[in-house]
């Protein structure tokens, strides 16, 4: 039955997460909660430290002066401070908000402004530099607190306190005002906004997406469901938290699973720290697993004759038996024992390469999904789930169940969920997941809220329960001869490429279609040593003959396996290595369409003479 308006979600006979967080803690104290790699080791946080540090910081946010629904906002990368600071505040009343570690002192500003932020915790003297650059211009902002104090020897201003003494004046103010923590919990309501959450901004400036306290129960009632994990059992905190999906991820869905979360290293140590936390549960974008695929497919291409025999063989009785499964059929007893035999002696070791081999649930998000990239994982062995949401949904509209997998699908909708195709084929979505608003926006909330449905802005088809997404409505293309072309598709086959990090497929109003692409540095490098390619740097790299021939040929590969209209007739490769901090790219690494086009336009016209 769908949730109404009025309904109260409860678990644990808890209505707000921070009621849910207090009786996890009390309940089993000892058990893990969090863990966090430095210098190579690994340092365990139980529930009760857990929840004593964060009452700690929500007492002291309290006493520096954040009052009730004012905006706590935090710079930095994924850490358990991070979570101190979030659940803190929202058992105080007080609304979370995150900035991406990445952003620059403009964007930082922006959303400080916009979010009206009284307090902000920052990472460290890098991130505390980008603040003092635009601090003068945020009159709201009344104190920065920085939780790495190294390359700050001898650093003072009145207004930065060190994270530690922050945290101590907590502990010290919990001895007398404990009570008043427990009274700002109970005083909680499912109306109250939970936390903010700075859409990307692709087209024009970032909105604040409020997800209020009925939104986080609802997922969090969900989350046992689709995760299909248990107490105990682990994850890795690795996408940015300024995103809906890691904040429900690490923060909330474990207040009603209760994993342990690990926290990597860094940004760069997170595939080695995956293989060696070896997690039960891993969401991420498709980038991700992609780089998981590249990085088998380069390795078999060095193994010796014997092992890329053996996996070649694997892998092909892996994909008989993944068609099997998606078509529901079954298969003989002879071919199940002969693929379980070659998956012990070769897709077994793969998974285990990859840190995968305990993986209870697998699922790709935040993006399309290419479909032969799901396949490879479902025939090494891993259920690659696709699920589809936004941060106006809370993260989850509908997901995939490992026992019902169709590909090319992003899964069936929710329990309490409505989802309706509008005009244009645009998918709306009406239900307890869908966010009240947008931060000081009334404008853009009616809009996107228009007669009480979500008018997502996606294109997609319902089968059977079952949504697909075609595209962005904005994004699809119509050909001067009239075609209407998803470049959104083309794009994924492109992008199954282990040489071809992103596409931007181009054609709107033209005769035909070309694209853009952004080569995987570390991939073609291997391929320009591996064939003697000389090259001394990245622009070189990708203006070397053979690496252009590379290039062509993979896509050459994805137009075999598309319609003439959708084929591609040109490339051109940019030349510079992106990162997440270009304007190019987003802060969860997908290319900006727009800013793309408008900055390689001459790049673009060159390729229609």
């Amino acid at each position: 039955m769908p949730h109404s308006d009025t309904d109260d979600i409860e678990v644990a006979g808890c209505n707000t997460p921070a009621k849910l967080f207090r009786v996890r803690a009390h309940k089993n104290p000892s058990l893990l909660a969090l863990r966090h790699k430095q210098k190579g080791v690994w340092y365990s946080v139980s529930w009760a430290e857990y929840y004593v540090r964060a009452r700690a910081i929500g007492l002291t946010l309290a006493e520096a002066g954040v009052a009730r629904g004012e905006v706590v906002t935090v710079l930095a990368e994924n850490r358990p401070e991070w979570a101190y600071v979030d659940l803190g505040a929202q058992c105080m009343g007080m609304i979370g908000n995150g900035i991406y570690p990445t952003s620059s002192p403009e964007q930082a500003e922006y959303i400080l402004q916009n979010s009206q932020t009284r307090l902000l915790v920052v990472e460290d003297d890098e991130q505390l530099d980008k603040v003092l650059a635009v601090r003068a211009r945020c009159p709201l902002l009344k104190r920065i607190v920085v939780m790495d104090l190294k390359g700050l020897r001898g650093f003072s201003d009145p207004q930065v306190v060190p994270f530690a003494d922050f945290l101590a004046r907590g502990m010290e103010l919990a001895n007398s005002q404990g009570p008043a923590f427990d009274a700002a919990i109970d005083a909680g309501r499912q109306s109250d906004i939970g936390f903010l959450v700075y859409t990307s901004g692709t087209t024009g400036l970032p909105k604040g997406a409020m997800i209020s306290n009925r939104n986080i129960m609802f997922q969090i009632e969900m989350a046992p469901e689709f995760l299909g994990i248990v107490e105990g059992d682990k994850t890795m905190s690795f996408l940015p938290l300024s995103h809906i999906a890691e904040r429900m991820g690490t923060i909330f869905n474990q207040l009603a699973v209760g994993q342990i979360v690990h926290f990597p290293e860094n940004s760069g140590t997170v595939f080695n720290d995956i293989r060696e936390v070896s997690p039960h549960l891993i969401f991420a974008p498709p980038r991700f697993w992609q780089k998981l695929y590249s990085q088998v497919e380069l390795f078999m291409q060095d193994a010796i004759p014997l092992a890329r025999a053996l996996y070649n063989y694997a892998f092909s009785e892996g994909k008989v038996m993944a068609e099997a499964k998606v078509e529901g059929r079954a298969v003989g007893v002879l071919q199940r024992w002969r693929f379980r035999l070659l998956a012990a002696l070769a897709l077994s070791n793969v998974r285990r390469f990859l840190g995968l081999h305990n993986l209870k649930r697998s699922f790709a998000g935040a993006a399309p999904v290419p479909p032969d990239l799901l396949k490879w994982y479902m025939a090494i062995g891993v259920d690659l789930l696709e699920a589809y949401g936004m941060t106006e949904t809370t993260g989850l509209t509908s997901y995939t169940p490992p026992n019902r997998i169709k590909l090319g699908y992003s899964g069936a909708t929710v329990r309490g969920v409505e989802v309706r195709i509008g005009a244009g084929d645009e998918i709306q979505i009406r239900g307890p997941n869908v966010f009240p608003g947008y931060w000081l926006m009334p404008e853009k909330t009616a809009e996107a809220l228009e007669g009480g449905w979500l008018h997502t802005g996606d294109c997609g088809a319902l089968d059977d329960g079952y949504l697909r997404i075609t595209d962005r409505m904005k994004d699809i293309i119509i050909t001067s001869g009239g075609k209407n072309v998803t470049p959104t598709s083309i794009e994924n086959l492109l992008k199954f490429s282990p040489y071809v990090t992103d596409a931007i497929v181009v054609g709107d109003g033209r005769h035909y279609l070309t694209c853009l692409v952004m080569v995987d540095q570390d991939n073609v490098a291997k391929f320009a040593q591996d064939k003697a390619v000389p090259y001394t740097d990245f622009v070189s790299l990708t203006r070397a003959p053979e690496v252009i021939g590379l290039i062509r040929a993979e896509i050459e590969a994805a137009n075999a396996k598309l319609a003439r209209v959708e084929q591609i007739k040109d490339f051109s490769i940019i030349e510079q290595l992106l990162t997440a901090e270009d304007e190019e790219l987003t802060p969860t690494m997908k290319l900006k369409r727009k800013v793309v086009a408008q900055k390689y336009a001459a790049m673009i016209e060159r390729m229609y003479p």
